[in-house]
């Protein structure tokens, strides 16, 4: 049985629901990208010589979380 739009409530939150998807799927996007920028800024950073534990330091985070964070390249 297929439910349609009843009241202007329902379409109104129908809208809604389509802002909201929207609106993540641009974030994912954005995330995606901000990604391989912080990878691509590690990986400089790595090649002046820092090490992992350097970078882990700074960012507040484990080196093995830096380790897996390049590893997923």
């Amino acid at each position: 049985m297929v439910k349609h739009i009843e009241t202007p409530a329902h379409a109104e939150r129908f809208e809604e629901l389509k802002r909201v998807r929207a609106a993540a799927i641009e974030h994912a996007r954005a995330a995606r990208t901000l990604s391989q920028e912080r990878r691509r800024i590690i990986d400089s950073l790595l090649a002046e010589g820092f090490s992992q534990a350097d970078v882990a330091r700074e960012l507040g985070v484990t080196r093995q979380a830096i380790q897996k964070m390049m590893a997923a390249g």
